[in-house]
């Protein structure tokens, strides 16, 4: 599968942000889809998951104010990102993992900055 993420870009904190990761096959095939964030000088993090199913999970510092979705009809993964604070910068990256088999998409950078 191949993955193509956009929707990065410069906001102020308190604004908002959509990114979207368009796939190359059906994502209800895909076991989870995923989005990470890596900020310079730190490890790569997985920030929100949603799986085949529907279910989803994130992690603590971003639940409520960030919200990811899916457009099965359209094969895309969404990560509504409200309520953006600085420390949220980072490049954010999706991944598809389907069986033992995982595909990530190129990253694209989003800046929290007054």
């Amino acid at each position: 599968v191949q993955l193509q993420a956009s929707g990065g870009g410069s906001v102020q904190p308190g604004g908002s942000l959509r990114l979207s990761c368009a796939a190359s096959m059906r994502i209800i095939s895909i076991n989870a889809m995923s989005w990470y964030r890596q900020a310079p000088g730190n490890q790569r993090e997985l920030v929100a998951k949603i799986t085949a199913r529907g279910f989803t999970n994130y992690i603590d510092s971003v639940k409520g104010r960030f919200t990811i979705s899916r457009d099965i009809t359209e094969n895309k993964v969404y990560l509504q990102m409200d309520s953006l604070k600085p420390e949220d910068t980072a490049v954010y990256y999706c991944k598809a993992e389907r069986g033992p088999r995982s595909a990530w998409g190129q990253g694209t950078q989003v800046t929290v900055s007054s």
